[in-house]
């Protein structure tokens, strides 16, 4: 019995204590990347980003974190465990947004000067396709079964649906002014497209490529032309979409049963991006004029904490461990 209790406590003192979600934060004008530990919302590391660092997101298996350098023309890669840079991808001229073919490859970024998507090999890093789009092409989804991949162009207004096969615009839906982000509900039933200067969220039926529902904000003290939709998120379960209203400061928490907002949850300045944690529990929020991250308690749609960061927060992605 003694025995027992000797290698039972050696087993515990040699324990290997369970690892944290991690939270990386793309920071704009402070040219890094600033890392939380997704528990205690501690900052726990913080490594250079390249110049400008805006879009970020990281390999299905959270081994890599892809960069959007939008003044170094490239996309830098970084092994999420080290933080050591690998080596880079090219991206067209300034990249600001991009999106992961479900399978992790390959990398589809939005080119903003040179109106186009291109589509990058993440293993090769080849560029495999330059696909003309409308003017100002930022906001980058695609859909969960990966067969159709959302450009939204900023001065044409339009969502651009590109066949991931064949590289081809397959059809192109009208939103308001100045779309800014797309997103996919998981089951795929839905594609939400953010139109900060309209002010609205455009829901589209990917079916038939037709505006079903347009979503709008109102929030009593604010003015209308300070509710700016950006970031989209919505849960895994399809139970709430959470809309970054930048200057506003607000996020609005939807029920996408009804498309109509339940509730706005005050934040830091200039809210910009969203990311859930890997289990939903948590919305992490960057507020560009603020310099920080605002957490939210998903199930309760109230902030629970603050952390500070680097200068003008931009992209947030979340790492499971």
């Amino acid at each position: 019995m003694a025995r027992f209790s000797a290698l039972l406590a050696c087993s515990l003192l040699g324990a290997t204590p369970a690892l944290a979600d991690r939270v990386f934060v793309s920071n704009e004008k402070g040219n890094d990347i600033t890392v939380l530990d997704g528990t205690t919302f501690e900052v726990i590391h913080t490594f250079n980003g390249g110049q400008r660092p805006r879009g970020i997101t990281a390999s299905p298996d959270g081994k890599v974190i892809y960069v959007c350098a939008s003044d170094d023309n490239l996309v830098r890669v970084f092994d999420a465990h080290t933080y050591e840079e690998l080596p880079s991808l090219p991206s067209g001229p300034d990249p600001e947004l991009f999106v992961l073919h479900p399978s992790g490859n390959p990398l589809y970024i939005a080119n903003e000067d040179d109106n186009i998507v291109t589509v990058v090999d993440v293993e090769t890093r080849q560029v495999l396709a330059e696909v003309p789009v409308g003017v100002e092409p930022e906001g980058m989804g695609v859909s969960p079964d990966g067969k159709i991949v959302i450009n939204t162009s900023e001065t044409t207004n339009m969502a651009h649906f590109i066949d991931t096969e064949t590289f081809e615009i397959v059809q192109n839906v009208l939103v308001d002014q100045r779309p800014r982000f797309a997103q996919f509900m998981a089951d795929g039933s839905a594609l939400l497209v953010s139109s900060e200067i309209g002010g609205t969220v455009s829901v589209i039926d990917p079916a038939t490529a037709q505006v079903t529902h347009k979503i709008e904000f109102e929030v009593p003290g604010v003015l209308p032309e300070a509710l700016q939709p950006v970031g989209v998120r919505a849960t895994q379960d399809g139970s709430k979409v959470f809309v970054a209203l930048g200057p506003a400061n607000r996020v609005a928490v939807i029920d996408p049963a009804t498309w109509e907002v339940t509730d706005y949850l005050l934040v830091g300045q200039r809210v910009w991006q969203l990311a859930f944690s890997p289990d939903d529990k948590y919305l992490f929020t960057t507020n560009g004029n603020s310099n920080d991250v605002s957490v939210i308690d998903v199930a309760t749609n109230e902030v629970i904490k603050s952390v500070q960061v680097g200068q003008q927060p931009w992209g947030v992605v979340v790492v499971a461990e």
